[in-house]
């Protein structure tokens, strides 16, 4: 069997969760071949796990201080690039295509009628019963036809249909897991980052970790900006005490499982964010900010700490059931991953 794995790149949420995909199939023996489309080549970082890779163009959003812009977005489309990449890109010598919201991949597979199972957060979003806050019919035709699927499986933080599984989080060992009370991790790369240091420089009693794509090592007092690093995060992330981001869904997945509490800046325009925000604020997981407001910080340093939430490290299952091609039945498989993660205060 072989499988071509269409992954957006846009973000570094889709990647994380394909890096855990990547080590069940290597560990298993299966052939895969991995896409990613959404930014500049250049842009990728430690991408060992993916061999090689082959990576597109694609679609992306243009942000500017925190707001997706959309006729700038528009604009950099360049739909011709994208429909000639779509009918030059040979899919046919694939068992399937597992996609995780790429356009690429998605729609060459749809031209070749090769079966595509859609697994991403994105996918959560076309059942009824998750919350959406606002113009659902619109939003869930734009998921169809960005990629477009025969089978869609939704990835959320609670089982809102049975369609729907919880987020994979990898296991890590890190030399020092203890939280460290007056760290922050901070992860806003939508963000002017001149404006996120000026945002955090009157909260001196706090040690900010700040990675961001157009940083560079180095320590303004106690602000200490990072490049990006998997392996550095994952570090950071072990021991702060909490994180500020944007609302994506794989980081504020893996701080939920290790409860670390959360300050969430969802990106201007970005409906899937909004939804993430407004569903942990529901949750009670986490503060929500419309903008870098100081006094959302000052109270969200006096909260609690959140409680660790078990979400599974194997995919083994998912994978198991990619391979049996019961793609139909999402039961049972809802039932075996959501069957040992308690969401319980």
């Amino acid at each position: 069997m072989k499988i071509l794995y269409g992954i957006q790149g846009t973000g570094n949420g889709h990647i994380t969760r394909a890096r855990v995909m990547a080590s069940c199939f290597k560990e298993l023996g299966i052939d895969v071949d991995y896409v990613f489309s959404g930014r500049p080549d250049k842009d990728y970082f430690d991408m060992q796990d993916f061999a090689d890779y082959k990576t597109f163009r694609g679609l992306s959003f243009s942000t500017k201080n925190g707001q997706v812009k959309s006729y700038q977005t528009l604009k950099n489309a360049r739909v011709c690039k994208l429909v000639n990449d779509i009918k030059s890109f040979d899919v046919k010598k694939y068992d399937f295509v597992l996609n995780d919201f790429e356009p690429i991949s998605a729609w060459a597979a749809k031209r070749a009628g090769v079966p595509v199972v859609g697994i991403s957060h994105q996918a959560a979003f076309l059942s009824n019963s998750v919350p959406m806050f606002g113009q659902g019919l619109f939003r869930k035709s734009l998921i169809k036809h960005y990629a477009p699927a025969s089978t869609y499986l939704g990835v959320h933080w609670q089982p809102f249909a049975d369609n729907i599984i919880p987020p994979f989080i990898a296991n890590h060992d890190h030399g020092n897991p203890v939280a460290v009370m007056n760290k922050v991790l901070v992860y806003l790369p939508f963000e002017n980052l001149d404006n996120i240091i000026d945002y955090l420089k009157d909260f001196p009693e706090k040690e900010f970790y700040c990675y961001h794509p157009h940083a560079q090592d180095k320590s303004l007092g106690h602000i200490h900006l990072r490049t990006p690093s998997r392996a550095g995060f994952l570090n950071d992330l072990a021991n702060t005490s909490g994180v500020i981001g944007n609302a994506g869904f794989e980081l504020a997945s893996e701080a939920l499982k290790l409860g670390k509490k959360l300050l969430l800046k969802p990106l201007d325009g970005q409906f899937e964010q909004d939804a993430n925000a407004q569903t942990l604020l529901a949750m009670k997981m986490a503060h929500v900010m419309n903008y870098l407001n100081p006094q959302a910080l000052d109270d969200w340093n006096s909260a609690p700490q959140n409680k660790q939430i078990n979400f599974p490290s194997d995919p083994a299952p998912l994978v198991q059931w990619l391979l049996n091609k019961q793609w139909h039945d999402t039961h049972s498989l809802h039932k075996d991953l959501w069957g040992n993660v308690n969401l319980k205060a």
